[in-house]
């Protein structure tokens, strides 16, 4: 996939703007508070449907304005895609496909696939264990309409089974129904969390020896229920709720299931999450973004568009330099406060 243009219109500091991007290499570049990450956010937004800086959709609309526009056109093997976004202070965000208003949001998941990589992108390895399943989470719902199905319906029953439990009128009971239905669309979340990290182990353990000319070695493993099929993940987890409902009862919230559940990251044999440097864990998170548009591209059947915010900053010039190689056959929008490496990668540079 190859996105082609970018309109944004009161879309935080910029009034009205319009971008035209390049296949391979692009960067904005310009001083700070200019405004670059609010053109790529606009990206990572038309992508996924929400932004990677505020949870708060209204934050995004500048503040003399009623309303944001955003627009971003796509060129896929099946042709043009137009994802279109009001913003509005007074209703909810309105969306659209090639011209065709979309009433649920996994209806826009996978029309124009995104991988971000920010400064906060090394909390997938050294902070909580929600960072890791973000991950996995975002790209599973670009992947599969049907895991982004299966993870809005677990959430709202592991609200209404944590609603009951703080009412005080949990019983075993009362509670079995909502252990059922969480058993069963947990293990559907579970499954599939486990075949995505399967697969992208592979291609995390290729980025991070390309990265580290070999000097490290990177293993993943899911922790969490165990299983080879739905009805053994199933069966397990519902064991698991049982066993913890005197728990579940005295702190009134649900102690097990996938919404606890954390990747191990192994750097030749220690646990990064706790052990390794900062330096390390950078390369591990850049590796494992790397590794996801790989798999994005082999499952998908066309690559995503690899947003890089303000990473360069955080790497020697020798990693800078393998980063720029390794972004050769996909799309790649960079934000930089400088360009000085990047006319020998032949990179499209658009100053803000």
């Amino acid at each position: 996939m190859i996105v082609t243009r970018l309109d944004v219109k009161d879309y935080r500091n910029a009034r009205s703007r319009t971008v035209e991007f390049k296949a391979g290499r692009n960067a904005f570049v310009g001083a700070n508070a200019r405004g670059k990450t609010n053109l790529l956010e606009a990206v990572y937004f038309a992508g996924v449907g929400k932004s990677f800086r505020t949870p708060r959709d209204k934050e995004l609309i500048n503040s003399d304005c009623d309303r944001a526009y955003i627009s971003v056109t796509a060129e896929k093997p099946s042709g043009t895609e137009t994802v279109k976004i009001i913003i509005d202070r007074r209703a909810n965000k309105r969306v659209a496909v090639n011209e065709l208003p979309i009433s649920r949001m996994s209806e826009l998941m996978g029309v124009c696939p995104v991988v971000l990589f920010c400064p906060d992108g090394l909390k997938i390895v050294k902070e909580a264990p929600a960072d890791r399943r973000r991950f996995m989470d975002i790209s599973l719902c670009q992947i599969s309409k049907a895991y982004f199905a299966a993870l809005s319906r677990y959430d709202k029953i592991l609200q209404s089974r944590n609603r009951l439990l703080k009412s005080g009128g949990a019983t075993v009971n009362t509670l079995a129904p909502w252990d059922e239905l969480l058993a069963e669309e947990g293990a559907k979340i579970v499954k599939s969390r486990r075949g995505f990290l399967d697969r992208l182990s592979g291609f995390a353990y290729e980025k991070i020896a390309y990265l580290t000319e070999g000097a490290e070695a990177l293993a993943l493993e899911y922790e969490g229920a165990s299983g080879n099929d739905i009805g053994e993940i199933k069966s397990e987890l519902l064991s698991s709720i049982k066993r913890d409902f005197d728990n579940d009862m005295r702190l009134r919230y649900t102690h097990s299931g996938p919404h606890k559940d954390d990747i191990k990251i192994t750097l030749n044999g220690t646990d990064v999450r706790t052990y390794g440097s900062q330096g390390q864990q950078r390369t591990v998170a850049l590796s494992l973004k790397l590794a996801e548009i790989s798999l994005l591209t082999e499952v998908m059947g066309t690559s995503p568009v690899l947003l890089l915010d303000d990473v360069f900053s955080e790497l020697d010039v020798n990693r800078r330099k393998k980063l720029l190689a390794a972004l050769d056959g996909f799309q790649t929008i960079i934000t930089s406060t400088d360009d000085d490496e990047f006319a020998e990668f032949g990179v499209n540079v658009i100053n803000i």
